[in-house]
């Protein structure tokens, strides 16, 4: 699943097959999230949910503001 910027100047939410790029469609990825279980099961078996709030204290933020910057440049 993606966060993506597309040129008509809004954000959106992608989820892809797998492992597309957005840009496929034209979009930009800002964040993306991989929830298919090879990316989180060794750890995580199937808690999924407990995947997804770990996942969040991952992102750097900073980054994400700067591409979205730059698509929208």
């Amino acid at each position: 699943t993606w966060l993506t910027y597309n040129p008509s100047g809004s954000l959106e939410i992608k989820s892809m097959t797998n492992q597309t790029s957005p840009i496929v469609d034209g979009a930009i990825p800002l964040l993306g999230i991989d929830v298919w279980e090879h990316a989180y099961y060794l750890k995580y078996q199937n808690r999924r949910p407990e995947y997804i709030a770990a996942w969040w204290n991952t992102i750097n933020w900073n980054n994400v503001g700067l591409r979205f910057q730059k698509a929208r440049a």
